[in-house]
């Protein structure tokens, strides 16, 4: 199965198999970090208004998922408002496909289409697949941003939209 048989379409974070989806990154990230270095979104927060949810699926099997929430600017930012991508995960048996990158090019393009030219997100240092795939994406490191604390597990991204 590649990321070209997957289709990436929008659904509601709660969604039973979207809710089983989190439930197996929510474990994975417990396994790596202490709780208080985990900044997820739970279901209820990914419901709301300024969060555009997406999901990969193929056959009628959720493969990944991702989020993008739409936030005003801060001093961190310049002033600018962003784009946080949050919630990215791609089960390990759909992993080396190419369904993250697309999942991270819709998340863009929702971006693009709310007229936000940038996009942050937050990940930890151990997740070096994570890192990687942003990095291949187009993303930069830089300095933590909206209330995130530098606590040296924590790693942060740009990447400026044309």
């Amino acid at each position: 199965m590649v990321a070209d048989a997957a289709l990436i379409r929008r659904e509601r974070p709660d969604h039973p198999q979207v809710v089983a989806l989190l439930a197996e990154l929510d474990q994975y990230l417990a396994s790596l970090y202490p709780p208080e270095a985990n900044h997820i979104m739970d279901v209820q927060a990914l419901l709301a208004s300024e969060v555009h949810f997406f999901v990969a699926e193929s056959g009628g099997q959720l493969l990944g998922c991702g989020a993008v929430r739409c936030m005003p600017g801060e001093p961190a930012t310049g002033g600018r408002p962003y784009g946080e991508i949050k919630r990215m995960m791609t089960l390990p048996a759909a992993r080396g496909q190419g369904l993250a990158a697309a999942l991270m090019q819709q998340l863009e393009a929702v971006l693009r289409e709310q007229g936000i030219t940038l996009a942050l997100l937050e990940t930890g240092e151990e997740q070096q697949a994570a890192v990687r795939l942003y990095q291949r994406c187009g993303y930069v490191r830089r300095p933590a941003y909206g209330g995130y604390p530098d606590n040296g597990l924590s790693v942060f991204f740009e990447k400026h939209l044309p």
